[in-house]
């Protein structure tokens, strides 16, 4: 069995999905966490990997390939010549590998201790708060033998593996 794409109808892809594996086919629709900025808000939203495509797993000679096109929320199959371009299984494989490490990664996460590498207070180690708009965040730092709140910019922290 091979891979192919499959370019789904605008904001379907969920819906697509859906009807697919209710017809027994195999798919996959890789998706990552966004962070955005809305209202002066940070926050997190789940996003396709690829805007407008999914993928499916099935055999050439799947009788399942004449309902395709018919099924809700799907567009066209990715063709080059009248024929479905396959996608390798490795291919699929490494997409789904490093969807992995992005979620591991996630970014620096609240109580995560940090060093400031630029600034007034370089040098110093801190632990991260919280973010504050795009290009802020708020540390605490030990001064004074007390832990005191401070914004810096999101560019002078680097995160660090204690």
């Amino acid at each position: 069995m091979n891979w192919y794409a499959l370019q789904h109808k605008p904001a379907q892809g969920d819906r697509a999905v859906a009807h697919l594996q209710n017809q027994g086919v195999a798919c996959f629709y890789p998706k990552i966490t966004v962070e955005k900025i809305r209202a002066g808000k940070r926050t997190r939203k789940l996003e396709p990997l690829f805007p407008g495509y999914l993928f499916v797993n099935l055999e050439q000679t799947d009788p399942m390939w004449a309902k395709l096109r018919s099924t809700r929320g799907i567009l066209r199959v990715v063709s080059f010549a009248n024929k479905p371009a396959g996608i390798a299984d490795d291919i699929i494989q490494h997409i789904k590998d490093g969807l992995d490490t992005v979620a591991e990664q996630g970014g620096i996460k609240p109580g995560q201790s940090v060093h400031l590498e630029d600034g007034p207070f370089r040098g110093i180690s801190a632990i991260f708060e919280a973010y504050d708009g795009e290009e802020r965040a708020i540390v605490l730092i030990d001064f004074m033998q007390k832990q005191q709140k401070v914004t810096v910019s999101v560019s002078a922290l680097s995160s660090r593996s204690d």
